[in-house]
C-alpha cells in the first residue's frame, strides 16, 4: 500500500536493512537515516549496504539519505525505529525537533538500559509521544530471511488499531503477512524476554545439552514469560500466539540468532567481554537481562530462568552449576 505519509528508517543495522527491503517493495519513496556519513557514501556507491545484508540491492533514486536526525525528523510523518536499544538514547539526545506529531514503529526488540524502561514507555514520557501515536513491530522474523524474501510474519501493535492497520498494510509483501493488536506492552516485553531466553538456550548448546532438553526448555521459558507479562500488564492474550511463541522459538532455535550465538559462547567457556568483543553485532539480550532483573523487584515474579542468566552473566557464576541446578525446576 502507498501510504500519503512520508516514511523514515531509523538505523544502519542488518534489522534497519531487512525493513528497507520491505518499504521499498510497497513505498515509491523513503527516507533513511545512519549516522555515519562514510556508510552513506559506500551505501550510494555500491547500491547496498556495506556493511549489513550485502546482497540486498536498492534503487538509490528512491531513497533520500541523512546523517542528521534532526533533518529526517522534520521530513517524516511516520518513523521506524530500528536502532539497537543500548544506543537509542545517544541517537535521541542530538535530537531538537519534536516527535509528538509523529507516527512511531518501534521495531527496537529490547529495553532502553539505564532507564529500565520499554521504548514506547521512553518515547511517551521524555518525548510526550501519545501512546496512540506509538506502534510495535512483533513477531518471529529473521533479518537475514526477509533478505532472502522467505515467507515471514509480523504483528503490528497499536492501541489505535485503524493506525496498526495501517502500518500493517505497508509491511504486507508476497513474503511478509501482518497481524496486528492492542497488546503494545504485551509483545514488548515479550521480544526482551526472548532474547534474555535465546541467551539461556544457547548457553545449554555450548554446554551439550540436546533437543530433548531443548524442548523442556523452551516449554518452560514461555511459562515464565507469561507470568512475568501477565504481572506487568494483564489482559487476556494468547500466550502461544506468533508475537509471543513464535518470536521466542525462533530466537532460541535460529543459527541467525546473535543472542543464541552469545549464549554459546558463554556455553562453550568464553568470559562475558571476550564474547561480546568477539559479536559483530549487538546482543540485546545482555542488556535486556539486568533490566528485567531490576524491573522484576516491583512485580516479584518467580523468575529462575532469569535468575540463572543473570548470576552468569553479571554475578560471574559458573555456567556448569548453574544451568544444572536450573534443570531441577523444570517439568
Amino acid at each position: 500500500m502507498q501510504l500519503p505519509y512520508k516514511v523514515g528508517i531509523m538505523g544502519g543495522g542488518s534489522w534497519a536493512t531487512a525493513i528497507a527491503k520491505i518499504i521499498s517493495m510497497t513505498q515509491t519513496n523513503f527516507n533513511w537515516y545512519m549516522r555515519r556519513p562514510d556508510q552513506i557514501e559506500e551505501f550510494k556507491n555500491f547500491g547496498h549496504n556495506p556493511s549489513y545484508l550485502t546482497g540486498v540491492r536498492f534503487n538509490m533514486e528512491n531513497i533520500t539519505f541523512y546523517d542528521n536526525i534532526n533533518d529526517v525528523v522534520r521530513d517524516c510523518d511516520i518513523l521506524v525505529f530500528a536502532i539497537p536499544s543500548p544506543f537509542l538514547k545517544q541517537h535521541l539526545q542530538k535530537l531538537n525537533t519534536p516527535l509528538k506529531d509523529k507516527i512511531i514503529l518501534s521495531a527496537i526488540k529490547g529495553i532502553v538500559p539505564d532507564e529500565n524502561m520499554l521504548v514506547s514507555e521512553y518515547l511517551s514520557i521524555f518525548y510526550d509521544v501519545p501512546k496512540e501515536n506509538i506502534a510495535v513491530l512483533g513477531g518471529p522474523c529473521h533479518a537475514e530471511e526477509v533478505a532472502l524474501e522467505r515467507l515471514s510474519y509480523l504483528n503490528i501493535n497499536c492501541f489505535d488499531l485503524k493506525r496498526a492497520q495501517l502500518i500493517a498494510e505497508m509491511f504486507n509483501t508476497h513474503f511478509v503477512r501482518t497481524s496486528v493488536s492492542t497488546d503494545v506492552t504485551g509483545v514488548e516485553y515479550a521480544s526482551v524476554l526472548k532474547n534474555v531466553y535465546a541467551i539461556v538456550s544457547g548457553i545449554c548448546h555450548g554446554l551439550k545439552y540436546g533437543d530433548n532438553f531443548q524442548a523442556i526448555f523452551i516449554s518452560n521459558s514461555i511459562i515464565e514469560m507469561e507470568r512475568f507479562i501477565n504481572a506487568a500488564r494483564p489482559l487476556s492474550r494468547n500466550i502461544c500466539d506468533s508475537a509471543y511463541l513464535g518470536d521466542l522459538l525462533v530466537t532460541a532455535y535460529s543459527r541467525f540468532s546473535r543472542n543464541r550465538i552469545f549464549g554459546t559462547m558463554i556455553g562453550k567457556g568464553y568470559s562475558v567481554k571476550t564474547a561480546q568483543l568477539e559479536m559483530e553485532m549487538i546482543a540485546e539480550g545482555y542488556f535486556g537481562t539486568k533490566c528485567i532483573k531490576e524491573i522484576n523487584s516491583e512485580y516479584n515474579v518467580d523468575m529462575p530462568i532469569l535468575d540463572t542468566v543473570h548470576a552468569i552473566l553479571y554475578e560471574r557464576k559458573s555456567a556448569v552449576p548453574a544451568i544444572r541446578k536450573l534443570t531441577e525446576t523444570f517439568k
